[in-house]
């Protein structure tokens, strides 16, 4: 029966995104407005490929609206937004971002990570380096809006979202952390809130209407380090907090009906391999030589603390004071890497309850996937999980065709499910079967043996696939 229910739910939030005309990273959780329409059964043959358009490095994702797509570029030393024609692939225009300096960005990262996201009318631009451009789908720049860089040594990482004619945008770093919503017609500050006492994260918030009975509102929740945060979307007011959370957090929640996912990992917080500080007066007996109260890379000899000395240093005066100290060992004590359900409250303000939790085979960058009542999870090594929307158990777990790591997000359509992996290998399984706890069904696979870090995008019965040199459009041919 709750099996029956939560499907139902998930059908009916489909069939209310599909009046949504916005586009953005994970809108619709990576189910499309129309989850009916027949995608190509054999994505390995040549006719399923109907265009492929080179392109310059990017981690965006495909933001498909009508008849254009959009992304973002990063191409010596220059960032770019890009719009293409849906149909063909090809590039109508190209509008460079006017920022002043590159901002640092993690190895495996890119400062052109963020998804653009548009309200049909509008297109919107965000690069940690500069801040966020908006366009009309022609590409003539309407507003900008600079805020970055910000302080953090792997860049930004989250994207903006839009809904009913606002931008929202949520920026977790060492410092001066915020959620900020805008007039998307105007680029005025709506309303502005400081997320006092956060560190850095990068995940995407989400916006939706969430509650139970009279307490449903529309709410903005925010998965940042140690907590799940929700604001009033008209206000910016608090509502709610839970505690729990991964000490990073790179993967947005989902949200199904009266039903809340949320899976976060991160290194150092797993029961067994948990990562840890020594007390500050300990610290301080054992390394502080000179007995100013305050600790340098000399000095400290924490190879933990050592590998993420920027972050704990706020001030960035190459010292670590107590204040300092005392903060980062908080998020360390504190962090949980596990998969939470939580199920809204009838009462106004008051957080969800919790409906079950599990910590194996968690995502550290892929957000999950609810599809058909069904939780999808993807890790590194290709290690895909598939758990039940309703208590947690686990239905299926298997690995999946590619190697090493995995940043795309699993998505949905058709009764399938799509996993690509960083090395460029897109496999398409068959959903839904997960009695015989097997092997996954592999309907089909597609090597495009390129870097493939963007999740790709399903609209119309056309698939979207961006990798670091190109953007693919894969469907039925008519």
């Amino acid at each position: 029966m709750k099996s029956s229910l939560i499907l139902y739910a998930s059908i009916f939030a489909t069939l209310v995104h599909a009046a949504e005309p916005n586009s953005y990273f994970r809108s619709g959780s990576g189910v499309p407005l129309d989850d009916r329409v027949a995608l190509p059964d054999d994505i390995e043959s040549d006719s399923a490929l109907l265009w492929r358009t080179p392109l310059a490095s990017g981690h965006s994702s495909p933001c498909v609206v009508d008849e254009r797509i959009f992304l973002t570029t990063f191409d010596d030393g220059k960032l770019a937004t890009v719009g293409l024609d849906r149909a063909t692939g090809k590039v109508l225009w190209t509008q460079p971002c006017p920022h002043e300096r590159i901002e640092s960005f993690h190895p495996s990262g890119c400062p052109a990570v963020a998804t653009p996201a548009s309200d049909g009318e509008r297109v919107f631009s965000f690069f940690g380096s500069y801040g966020l451009l908006c366009y009309d789908l022609d590409g003539k720049l309407l507003w900008q809006l600079a805020m970055g860089p910000f302080q953090d040594e792997f860049g930004a990482g989250s994207s903006p979202v839009v809904a009913d004619g606002r931008v929202l945008l949520n920026e977790d770093h060492d410092r001066d952390n915020f959620l900020i919503c805008l007039d998307a017609a105007t680029g005025k500050t709506v309303w502005r809130t400081a997320r006092e006492g956060t560190t850095r994260s990068y995940a995407t918030p989400v916006v939706c209407d969430f509650g139970g009975g009279e307490a449903r509102s529309r709410q903005v929740i925010v998965a940042g380090a140690l907590q799940l945060t929700s604001y009033d979307f008209a206000t910016g007011k608090l509502l709610w907090s839970v505690d729990g959370l991964a000490r990073i957090v790179n993967t947005t929640p989902v949200v199904v009906g009266d039903m809340l996912y949320v899976a976060t990992w991160s290194p150092g917080g797993d029961t067994d391999a948990r990562i840890g500080m020594e007390p500050w007066n300990v610290a301080l007996a054992q390394w502080d030589k000179n007995d100013d109260k305050r600790l340098t890379r000399e000095e400290c000899n924490n190879p933990e603390v050592l590998d993420r000395f920027f972050r704990i240093d706020l001030d960035q005066n190459q010292h670590l004071d107590e204040a300092e100290w005392v903060k980062y060992a908080r998020v360390f004590e504190l962090a949980k890497n596990s998969i939470m359900a939580l199920r809204a409250s009838d009462v106004a303000g008051a957080p969800p309850k919790l409906v079950w939790r599990q910590d194996k085979n968690l995502p550290y960058v892929p957000s999950p996937l609810a599809y058909r009542g069904i939780i999808y999870l993807v890790k590194d090594g290709g290690i895909f999980s598939a758990l039940a929307a309703d208590d947690g158990r686990t239905l299926k777990l298997g690995r999946v065709p590619g190697a090493g790591k995995f940043f795309a997000s699993p998505i949905a359509a058709d009764g399938k499910v799509f996993v690509l992996s960083a090395e460029g290998k897109l496999t398409m399984l068959e959903a839904g079967k997960t009695a015989d706890g097997g092997k996954w069904n592999v309907v089909g696979t597609h090597d495009f043996a390129e870097k493939s870090v963007a999740t790709p995008t399903i609209a119309d019965g056309k698939l979207y696939v961006r990798t670091d040199k190109a953007l693919y459009c894969l469907g039925r041919r008519d």
